[in-house]
């Protein structure tokens, strides 16, 4: 079976999310198609179809949610070595052509948000980050072509997931 690596962070947003679908949102859709049931002529009730859609977008984002959490593992960053870049690092790096400066947290797939610095562990730039150390140099082939950075710190800070 396919592990899910993610921090408690992660693992707690997710759970809360699901918690969120299965207890609040799922049972109001749940009353609001009932309502909409009693409006008469279901062929022409936008009300019906509209909350009948939502319910079955929910029941999907249930099951997804409940997928990724039965592969879950959760993983303590602040128990890893950060000598090197791992699973949870934080890296600073320059791109050495042009000088920009970047910071990149390694985090599991749910956790990721590229505009908040958090990229996935099965990213193309996390994969070839792993495993290297302040000094060294990857050649990068990103989405916007190839790229050459200097990893400047490897570190390890709390992690937290906003929305």
């Amino acid at each position: 079976m396919e592990k899910e690596p993610m921090t408690n962070a992660g693992y707690e947003k997710i759970t809360g999310d699901l918690d969120f679908l299965k207890n609040t949102e799922r049972p109001e859709t749940v009353i609001a198609l009932d309502e909409a049931r009693q409006l008469g002529d279901l062929k022409e009730n936008a009300e019906y179809h509209a909350a009948k859609e939502k319910l079955a977008i929910i029941d999907a984002q249930i099951a997804e949610l409940g997928a990724i959490i039965s592969k879950a593992v959760i993983i303590d960053p602040a128990t890893l070595p950060h000598d090197k870049v791992a699973f949870g690092s934080t890296i600073d790096l320059v791109n050495v052509d042009t000088d920009e400066e970047f910071t990149y947290t390694i985090v599991g797939g749910v956790e990721a948000n590229a505009d908040k610095g958090m990229i996935s562990f099965n990213s193309p730039l996390a994969k070839q980050l792993l495993g290297k150390e302040e000094g060294d140099e990857i050649n990068a082939t990103l989405p916007g072509g190839a790229k050459t950075f200097e990893v400047l710190d490897v570190y390890y800070k709390e992690i937290v997931i906003n929305d």
